[in-house]
């Protein structure tokens, strides 16, 4: 694979784990605890999402080299708000009951800290073509949380899945995972879940490339070993 190629992958793909935005960067949390009592509103806020930061990005790329310095901010707000006001409009028309259920969390896309923080730190950086694989890879891994969280709540919570009954008669539904609560102990299982991961993921990396033992440990046993 060339450099190139290689680039191009790492962009699309850093958003799903390395830096998702909610289960690494810990950004979009409010939106991400109060949509995920159903798994469907958790894949209409993340298209919704995706679709706002896809289109601000290739907007604020396209104009990033004639946006004075001192207004870049306001510059981006205004950018963002327009993708949100039509994501609003499309889904009040012909998603109304998606529409209703995100509610006020669809106009405070404006001020998503995922959408703000990747035009300031890569769209406007980056080439168009670049800042689209960012804006679907930050997407997607916003999306995936989203439905992640979305399905073991209303599993857990309501017996069912997309609307969809599973659990009948195996256990009763546990309320306290559609209130707000049960959003805070989702959240912290998966963000554990996912950090477990990564260092499993690291250490066998480790192990694979001969090393058996974290870096810091290299470091004091040559450090023992020059002593003696």
């Amino acid at each position: 694979m060339t450099d190139k190629k290689r680039n191009v992958f790492k962009v699309l793909t850093n958003g799903f784990m390395k830096e998702n935005p909610v289960l690494k960067l810990v950004l979009g949390t409010c939106p991400s605890l109060a949509v995920t009592t159903m798994a469907k509103n958790g894949i209409g806020m993340g298209i919704a999402a995706t679709f706002v930061l896809l289109g601000s990005n290739i907007v604020i790329s396209l104009i990033r080299k004639i946006v004075p310095d001192k207004v870049r901010i306001p510059v981006f707000i205004t950018v963002i708000a327009g993708f949100t006001t039509i994501v609003e409009m499309l889904l009040h028309a012909y998603l109304p009951d998606i529409y209703k259920e995100l509610g006020i969390y669809i106009p405070l896309i404006v001020v998503n800290c995922i959408i703000l923080a990747r035009a300031e730190m890569f769209a406007c950086k980056n080439t168009v073509g670049m800042s689209i694989l960012d804006a679907l890879g930050m997407g997607g891994g916003f999306t995936i949380a989203l439905l992640i969280m979305g399905s073991i709540r209303e599993i857990l919570g309501a017996g069912t899945w997309f609307g969809i009954t599973l659990t009948k008669n195996l256990f009763d539904p546990a309320v306290i995972m559609v209130l707000p609560a049960g959003g805070f102990l989702v959240y912290g299982f998966v963000v554990a879940a996912v950090q477990k991961f990564s260092t499993l993921n690291i250490r066998n990396k480790e192990i694979a490339a001969g090393c058996g033992m974290s870096c810091a440990g290299c470091v004091a046993n040559d450090n023992g070993g020059d002593k003696a």
